[in-house]
């Protein structure tokens, strides 16, 4: 099962980088190979926080693959879990942190692991995983650029 793990320090706030994290219909606008994101349901958790329900569609190469997720979003911790619903994964799994740091900006700790259950689509992907994990997080690094300079 692929997994990757990555952490940045970067320049702008926690707070800053988990409402981009956060704001999952507007990753169209900047994430690779994300094509359309719906938001199915929302809902706060008892143990503080908001459950959030979405739809992703992926397009890469020839392959276009809808997936659901469920997304745990604690703004106190500046935490988000995600973990898969429907679609073409077996498992999926990812989790972001952000850390404040003294002079304003954050570390950010990023990991995801997943199996597709299409053993082709699972081999082409296996072939780019971490560049591709790479130029995701680097996407968020960007948009990150345009909204906060």
């Amino acid at each position: 099962m692929p997994s990757h793990e990555e952490k940045r320090r970067l320049r702008w706030s926690a707070d800053q980088m988990y409402d981009l994290v956060a704001d999952i219909a507007r990753y169209p606008e900047f994430l690779p190979w994300t094509s359309a994101a719906r938001i199915r349901a929302r809902s706060p958790m008892p143990e503080g926080g908001e459950l959030v329900e979405a739809d992703l569609v992926i397009s890469f190469k020839v392959f276009r693959e809808r997936f659901g997720s469920r997304v745990r979003l604690y703004p106190e911790t500046r935490r988000i879990e995600t973990d898969y619903l429907d679609g073409p994964f077996r498992h999926l799994h990812s989790h972001w942190d952000f850390v404040p740091l003294p002079d304003g900006g954050c570390d950010v700790d990023f990991s995801v692991d997943f199996e597709f259950r299409n053993a082709i689509l699972q081999a082409v992907i296996g072939v780019v995983f971490d560049e591709a994990m790479r130029r995701v997080v680097r996407a968020f690094e960007a948009r990150a650029e345009a909204l906060y300079g």
